[in-house]
């Protein structure tokens, strides 16, 4: 029987419309191949509906979006709205909202992809992280007083809850066991973990030598849910730390956790590192809930209506959405074929020097199914 899954669909600004479009072409032709349909509904929230209206998203938003089994989201950005407003009034507002309390990044070199890091390959680069996205500095608590004056104070603060950080840790501990097996360890433990019974490694990534109250809370928390999963070597690294080994050593990383701005950060320098923002996918879940699947990249405006922007970030977003909702064959599937076209038919990930349009490059999708 056949299975049909509700999508609330936003394709935001600038090249947002046009990814999108490839990644439903995409997701329809899975649908076909696989046996499932997707009824889509599309919400035009940003930033023309911004400038035309004064209002970033409709009071009933949550609402609109909670009857839907996944949201696909193209980009927000535009360059006639002050930074910021779009980001917090339609990005975080949803996150929030919506609960999505885990953004999930996948980190992996596909064949064909060009790397900054020198003698670096595909096998090298295959790690997952998983930043904490409801709590910290994001959640806007802080203030401004004596504004404009040599006396300015400015004051954000950084706030966790031990039940945001032990359901954060408990998607990654679960994440790491189920990643590999027994049969299929991870590549980077040694021959006496594994005779130890260890199948993958999940390492904290925090600053407990400096922010000791929020770190330390992170540390503990991490230790005591470590014995619940005996599968899983736990591994801590300082964030400035984190960000060396992801450049000299990224094959020593299998599941990353950490908090939401440390997170933030690493991640785009992770996906710098295994292609750039033309390939890297994001997920802001909840587990529970609803969902939202997302191209890392903005909504380059410069190339908008050209049809040379690369939307395989956007087409691995529906995959993403697809492993989420069940439909792991098929999520699988889209990522074999975006990996034969970056190894086998793109030129560049770049805008206008893949050696194919936007439209092209998701046929090409299609066509490798």
């Amino acid at each position: 029987m056949s299975k049909n899954y509700k999508i609330a669909v936003l394709p935001g600004d600038g090249t947002g419309p046009e990814v999108i479009a490839e990644a439903v072409k995409v997701l329809d032709a899975a649908g076909r191949k696989f046996g499932f349909t997707t009824e889509k509904e599309y919400y035009n929230w940003g930033g023309e509906h911004y400038l035309k209206t004064g209002e970033t998203l409709p009071a009933d938003a949550k609402a609109q979006l909670e009857k839907h089994d996944a949201v696909l989201l193209g980009a927000i950005g535009h360059p006639d709205v002050k930074p910021g407003i779009l980001e917090k009034g339609i990005l975080l507002k949803l996150r929030f909202d919506l609960d999505q309390y885990i953004n999930l990044r996948p980190v992996k070199l596909y064949a064909g992809v060009e790397t900054p890091l020198a003698n670096k390959k595909p096998e090298d680069i295959d790690y997952v992280v998983v930043r904490e996205n409801s709590g910290g500095v994001y959640t806007g608590m802080g203030g401004n007083v004596q504004i404009d004056t040599p006396d300015e104070v400015a004051c954000q603060n950084w706030v966790y809850t031990r039940s945001q950080v032990d359901r954060c840790l408990k998607f990654a501990f679960e994440l790491a066991a189920k990643r590999h097996t027994k049969e299929n360890p991870w590549r980077g433990l040694s021959e006496e973990d594994r005779k130890a019974g260890y199948t993958s490694q999940l390492t904290l990534v925090g600053k407990t030598n400096v922010l000791t109250y929020v770190c330390g809370l992170w540390d503990r928390a991490f230790h005591a849910m470590a014995k619940d999963f005996p599968t899983v070597k736990t591994n801590y690294c300082h964030v400035d730390a984190a960000t060396m080994w992801m450049v000299k050593n990224p094959e020593w990383f299998d599941v990353i956790v950490t908090e939401n701005l440390m997170g933030d950060i690493i991640t785009d320098l992770a996906a710098m590192t295994s292609g750039g923002m033309g390939v890297a996918s994001g997920g802001n879940l909840n587990p529970k809930g609803v969902s939202m699947f997302e191209p890392i990249g903005g909504s380059a405006p410069k190339y908008t209506g050209k049809n040379v922007i690369n939307p395989l970030a956007a087409i691995g977003a529906a995959a993403m959405m697809l492993d989420f909702l069940g439909e792991k064959e098929a999520a699988q599937a889209i990522e074999k074929s975006i990996e034969f076209v970056t190894g086998n038919k793109l030129k560049s990930m770049a805008a206008g020097r893949m050696g194919y349009s936007t439209t092209e490059v998701g046929d090409l999708v299609v066509e490798n199914l």
